[in-house]
């Protein structure tokens, strides 16, 4: 489960994880912060919202999900910022990496898929809320595309 400690995004997961290939490291770019999740992914896709545009400064951004029980963070604490109803982002209170997306309702918070350690892991399946796709963005015609929500 995530939740909200103050300024800060604790992961309460479930026991300890046992160590298996499917664990992938990840964190902030200082190092404050670091993260493992275990897979398998519940999804990996490209978000084109405006949120999510302000939020990385970037056209769009890509998460990678697991259930909050696979979610670890191992050093350091996200600080969160509310950024609409029900919505928690983490962040490195010290660089400033986005980290995580965390939504009211969802057992699969969301990581960004380039702090993980080696982002290849994760291959996004599709595009969503592709109603938001800025004009210079190009669209890989074989992934799954949405133009909300899916």
């Amino acid at each position: 489960m995530i939740t909200s400690t103050g300024n800060n995004l604790a992961v309460n997961g479930g026991p300890k994880m046992a160590e298996n290939k499917d664990i992938h490291d990840g964190g902030c770019m200082c190092g404050a912060v670091r993260y493992r999740i275990q897979g398998p992914f519940s999804y990996s896709a490209h978000c084109h919202c405006r949120s999510c545009q302000r939020a990385v400064g970037a056209g769009f951004v890509t998460y990678t999900a697991v259930p909050s029980d696979r979610l670890e963070i191992r050093k350091g604490e996200m600080a969160i910022y509310n950024s609409s109803s029900g919505v928690r982002r983490g962040y490195c209170r010290d660089c400033g990496t986005s980290l995580l997306y965390a939504a009211e309702g969802w057992d699969d918070p969301a990581i960004m898929t380039a702090t993980l350690d080696d982002p290849s892991v994760a291959t996004p399946s599709s595009n969503a809320y592709t109603a938001d796709k800025l004009t210079w963005v190009m669209l890989d015609p074989a992934l799954k595309e949405y133009r909300h929500f899916p």
